[in-house]
């Protein structure tokens, strides 16, 4: 920091410890200049703690998360992992179990609201057990919620109070995926904040967790949310998120298409249906984000002209500061109900019984899969 900033090199939040910084909102120990007046120097997390009973939400890097992470395997702890259902694969922290030990976990899948609302809610859950399954993580409940909604958070705080016992309660999750959400109904349900916290210091560690407590000596530990920048809304400009990021419920868009024909999502992403029979396909996206149809043949012709302009978004300017985009080949097998998956943009189902092979092209480094189909 320096001298014209206000603010001395090195000095500490009051509330959680971390070395206070005036530059950026989204790093650990922000607080704005003005705010450097008051005693006792507060950052904006632990201000919004003390003065409203809210949390903020602050990110670190992944490999910062993991170091932060693999202390709670030693603790005895419940913990509790928020994803996102509408990104479940880009922002489920596949690693988890390795790092909490022994530790329950409860799994918070949060933005029911976003699926249709004809959706079979028991086959969603079993989608979810199975998956992660697969990816190794082993938990004690699945919670089916919405934040936005106020949906299924009694039923998560019911089994955070019938599992925490003498345990402190960790909270982790990615970006965007409304863990600050959760942070603030479990300070409102299971502390008295506003005169605990006027009198006395609440601890933390260097790197940014807030240890909220309760009333019975135990504490929720609200940690940084993690970036994975193989999600699409870590690498857009923060204009284009609410193209990216849905707020109602998705309306399936279905297109007949033939081998030999192109979707473009906007200028976010192109999709090709290469090989086999005339078949429909379903496109779960915001539904704000314009599908253009197309010949391959001419693709890649229309992207060079329009990108960023009538395929849009993001806009010329916001494209170019992407990286380059990468094509991936998938085949889809007969017989196979799919969903080809895009971190943070959306799916599109496969509906046909006899194959297909297609291509994906996005910004290097956005994951894309094959998985199950969740619909």
């Amino acid at each position: 920091m320096t001298e014209q900033s206000g603010l001395t090199a090195g000095t500490k939040c009051s509330g959680c410890g971390i070395v206070l910084q005036t530059e950026s909102t989204e790093l650990p120990g922000y607080i704005p200049a003005q705010a450097l007046e008051r005693a006792p120097l507060l950052c904006q997390r632990c201000f919004r703690i003390r003065n409203y009973n809210e949390s903020s939400t602050v990110t670190v890097d992944q490999s910062e998360f993991l170091r932060l992470l693999s202390q709670v395997g030693d603790k005895d702890a419940l913990v509790i992992h928020i994803v996102d259902l509408f990104d479940f694969h880009g922002s489920v922290i596949s690693g988890l179990q390795r790092f909490v030990g022994n530790n329950p976990v409860v799994l918070a899948v949060n933005k029911t609201d976003l699926l249709p609302k004809v959706t079979n809610w028991n086959k969603i859950r079993n989608w979810v057990q199975k998956e992660a399954k697969e990816l190794g993580l082993k938990v004690e409940d699945i919670i089916l919620c919405s934040a936005k909604q106020n949906q299924g958070f009694d039923r998560l705080l019911d089994i955070v109070g019938s599992m925490r016992g003498n345990r402190d309660v960790y909270v982790v999750g990615a970006t965007n995926v409304g863990k600050s959400t959760l942070i603030n109904r479990l300070i409102t349900d299971y502390s008295d904040l506003e005169e605990e916290l006027t009198v006395s210091r609440y601890p933390g560690t260097t790197l940014d967790t807030v240890s909220i407590p309760l009333d019975d000596g135990h504490s929720i530990i609200d940690t940084p949310g993690i970036v994975y920048e193989s999600r699409y809304t870590e690498l857009v400009n923060k204009q284009d998120l609410a193209s990216l990021m849905p707020d109602k419920p998705l309306k399936p868009a279905v297109y007949q298409l033939n081998a030999g024909q192109t979707l473009f999502f906007g200028a976010m992403a192109r999709f090709d249906f290469i090989e086999g029979e005339r078949q429909s396909f379903t496109c779960y996206m915001n539904n704000r984000l314009n599908i253009h149809r197309t010949k391959l043949d001419r693709a890649d012709e229309l992207f060079e002209q329009h990108g960023g302009e009538m395929l849009a978004p993001p806009t010329k300017e916001h494209l170019a500061d992407l990286p380059s985009w990468t094509r991936h080949e998938l085949r889809v097998s007969k017989g196979k109900s799919l969903d080809v998956f895009i971190s943070g943009l959306g799916w599109i189902k496969v509906n046909s019984d006899q194959g297909a092979l297609v291509a994906v092209h996005l910004p290097k480094g956005v994951k894309v899969m094959l998985r199950p189909s969740l619909i």
